[in-house]
């Protein structure tokens, strides 16, 4: 464990920033400071280190330079996309926006906003298991669909969806695909050409990269009206000064967990196979949450009976592991988790959630030591509520 016996379960929300990636944006961060829009040479060495990050982004998404834009987080790629694509269908005829139940706020909030400035949107279910399935948006699609917006993997319980024949049927239906690939990027492989997405949004800290910095796949051909305007950065349809070092480290990331993966999914899934076991064996009334097989490598989520999921993440964190939960306080009260609601689970189960998400830093005795201390947390929660 590390020196302070901090346990970090908790990588969905962020992963820690790789070594590499630091090193590679450093010189960016002091003497190459060039503005990559400037024509003399410091300008024209900062302009190489974005091209050359933004062709490394490109190949490890089976994407072309060109299709890679660089946004300031995976919440404003969703935005954009969803946003951009709506406009540009409407004066077709194409006014519906699909989605499903299970999506990250950054979809479903903008799907709200979408629906105020006039658009229709559709909000699918999901399964037990947190999947939508190709049937239910085949079924959903009509001529009116413009866009379909579904995750590759739940942020929450970890659920990977069927993203290329969901793509399939939005194509067959003359509907635009977008996917929020945020958790997935880094972690699973993605190759944008194999799933047959239109849009894919991706956040650099979930994968070892730095926070402010996330990218928005964006098929070529695909003529998606600009999200800000300005100096023409991003071959015009995302302006701004670009944030070199955040791209070199975004780059160097990614290459790296791209690298590392097939070691690192083996790892995370027999940590998360320890972790997941020891919990429902030692801890009467706990329920995994999520398809048990279909998930992300080192993604868990739990229910407890009788447990709170705020005060369970707050206990943890007292005794040294960093966790979350998928319910929520909201003005003073304890909202359940809506995916677990959107999965069918009781609302009393709904806000009795936890996540741990591991990463590769993690090891067995961490496992352990989470196993010791959680039971103990979980005891002493009941026990303050008979």
């Amino acid at each position: 464990m590390r020196a302070n016996r901090e346990i970090y379960a908790d990588h969905a929300a962020t992963a820690p920033l790789s070594p590499r990636a630091l090193q590679a944006m450093m010189p960016y961060l002091t003497g190459e400071f060039g503005n990559p829009s400037s024509a003399h040479a410091a300008g024209r060495r900062a302009r190489r280190a974005v091209d050359n990050a933004r062709a490394a982004v490109a190949a490890a998404l089976g994407a072309q330079p060109a299709e890679i834009y660089f946004t300031a987080c995976g919440t404003e790629s969703d935005n954009w996309a969803l946003r951009a694509a709506m406009r540009m269908q409407a004066p077709k005829g194409r006014t519906r926006l699909i989605t499903d139940a299970a999506e990250h706020h950054a979809i479903l909030r903008t799907a709200q906003a979408l629906r105020r400035a006039g658009y229709r949107t559709q909000v699918l279910g999901v399964d037990r298991l947190g999947r939508v399935s190709a049937g239910s948006v085949r079924a959903a699609l009509d001529e009116s669909a413009a866009l379909v917006s579904v995750m590759a993997a739940n942020n929450e319980v970890g659920t990977r969806m069927p993203v290329r024949a969901i793509a399939q049927a939005a194509h067959e239906a003359g509907a635009l695909f977008h996917t929020d690939a945020v958790q997935a990027v880094g972690h699973v492989p993605i190759d944008v050409q194999e799933l047959g997405v239109d849009m894919l949004s991706f956040s650099s800290h979930k994968f070892g990269g730095p926070k402010g910095m996330g990218g928005l796949y964006v098929r070529k051909g695909l003529p998606l009206p600009a999200g800000l305007y300005g100096g023409g950065q991003e071959h015009g349809l995302r302006s701004g000064t670009e944030n070199v070092a955040g791209i070199v480290g975004t780059a160097a990331a990614l290459t790296e967990a791209c690298e590392a993966m097939e070691k690192n999914r083996a790892k995370l899934a027999a940590l998360r196979g320890r972790l997941t076991e020891g919990i429902l064996k030692k801890i009467p009334g706990a329920h995994l949450t999520g398809d048990p097989e279909e998930r992300l490598p080192g993604s868990a989520s739990f229910v407890f009976e009788g447990v709170e999921g705020e005060p369970l993440v707050l206990l943890l964190d007292q005794r040294g592991v960093c966790a979350s939960s998928g319910s929520a306080c909201s003005a003073g009260a304890l909202e359940p988790s809506h995916v677990l609601l959107a999965m069918g689970l009781p609302e009393a189960l709904a806000r009795g959630s936890l996540r741990l998400t591991l990463g590769a830093e993690n090891t067995e005795e961490e496992i352990d030591e989470i196993l010791r201390i959680l039971p103990e947390v979980v005891a002493l929660l009941r026990k303050a509520k008979r």
